[in-house]
């Protein structure tokens, strides 16, 4: 058993939109494929990966330093003790030979879009979608089918009145979302004010509305938007000033005392830590983002669990940056909080498989081997493109 090719194509996810920070016009990701030479169905088992949106595709660190560093090492050093498996930890360990600690930057991501392939193969290899995998592995053997998601939307764009804002989100609500999104920050406040009590207008009973300032704020201006937001039930105020900022963050629980939400640009446990650390998180209300495809995938994030559960947080306050498939399966395996969707935003990477549908603000796991990807027609086209060229 080994892994005999693995291959990372950038792709475009570009659109027009902007929050608070930067525009998507040029965005882009890598996609990989892990190809092994282990059959089942009569074809080659090959997982599956790709980086959330909002950095960008990591081929050259990939195709210079991490593939390489697998495929030269030798085979049985990255299988399980068995020999019946790949093995995620010590795939990971081999990427990050050489690697010096601290300074995460862009290489987490770049193992991160690996190690989800690596999971995919591993749970296909195995034949049990990812969520039970991780269940029997990690948790206690009973997986969460049902998971919470919310719809993350509420962009600046070119033209988009009040009016397309309403419509956006009714668009949402309509598709069964209890929870929905939308950027501030872009604009002044006045204005965001006026964009959220446009949306709150749509919404009804049971239905929250989440805002994110995508770390734009300095400590004045986001204590201004914690006064002004403290007069609405928000389900949280997200990212108001730099994610490595823990002083303002800590300082914000002195103005805002509605739940809080970050952590979707740390990208390793020990940032993870420092936040829980010093920046004045409340494990009773406020939510963590961590997003495993940015964060040197997987094995991290199962490193953050642990530190979590060490500092007293409950797994269920973590709902996941990114939309995608991985982070829903970590959700309904190791029982998260729930995920975050993206409904027409970056496809054909985000959202579920086909036939998925949100009911009352959540979604039922399908019954598919691996992270899932198969299910969703337009996404597998683009993965078997690469995996069969």
């Amino acid at each position: 058993m080994k892994i005999v090719e693995i291959r990372e194509k950038t792709l475009p996810i570009s659109s027009p939109i902007r929050n608070a920070y930067i525009d998507f016009s040029k965005m882009t990701l890598s996609l990989v494929a892990v190809m092994t030479d282990v059959m089942r169905d009569g074809k080659p088992v090959v997982g599956y990966g790709f980086n959330s949106n909002g950095r960008y595709g990591q081929g050259n660190l990939m195709r210079e330093r991490f593939i390489p560093r697998i495929m030269e090492a030798m085979p049985a050093s990255l299988l399980s003790d068995d020999g019946g498996n790949l093995d995620p930890h010590r795939i990971w360990n081999c990427m990050f030979t050489n690697e010096k600690p601290g300074g995460h930057g862009e290489r987490s991501v770049a193992i991160g879009t690996i190690d989800m392939a690596v999971w995919d193969a591993v749970a296909k290899i195995e034949g049990k979608p990812l969520f039970q995998l991780l269940a029997d592995r990690y948790g206690d053997g009973v997986a969460r089918r049902e998971v919470f998601v919310y719809a993350a939307g509420g962009y600046y764009y070119p033209g988009k009145n009040d009016d397309a804002l309403k419509d956006e989100m009714r668009s949402y609500l309509d598709r069964g979302y209890k929870v929905v999104k939308m950027k501030i920050g872009g604009a002044s406040l006045d204005d965001d004010l006026r964009r959220i009590d446009a949306v709150l207008s749509v919404l009804q009973d049971g239905q929250k509305l989440c805002v994110d300032a995508n770390g734009r704020f300095d400590m004045d201006t986001a204590i201004a938007y914690a006064k002004a937001l403290s007069q609405y039930d928000l389900f949280w105020y997200e990212e108001a000033g730099d994610p490595l900022d823990f002083e303002l963050q800590a300082m914000l629980r002195n103005y805002y005392d509605k739940p809080m939400a970050t952590g979707e640009n740390l990208f390793s446990m020990q940032d993870a830590r420092n936040l829980i650390r010093y920046g004045g998180m409340r494990a009773d209300r406020d939510w963590l983002q961590f997003d495993c495809a940015l964060s040197y995938g997987l094995v991290e994030y199962l490193r953050t669990l642990d530190m979590l559960h060490q500092h007293g947080w409950s797994r269920t306050r973590c709902i996941p940056h990114g939309g995608h498939q991985m982070s829903l399966n970590i959700a309904a395996g190791l029982g998260l909080g729930g995920n975050e969707s993206y409904p027409d935003l970056f496809q054909p990477f985000g959202g579920f498989p086909d036939g998925v549908q949100v009911e009352n603000g959540m979604i039922t796991m399908p019954d598919l081997p691996g992270i899932g990807f198969e299910g969703k027609a337009n996404l597998y086209q683009a993965m078997k493109a690469l995996s069969d060229a």
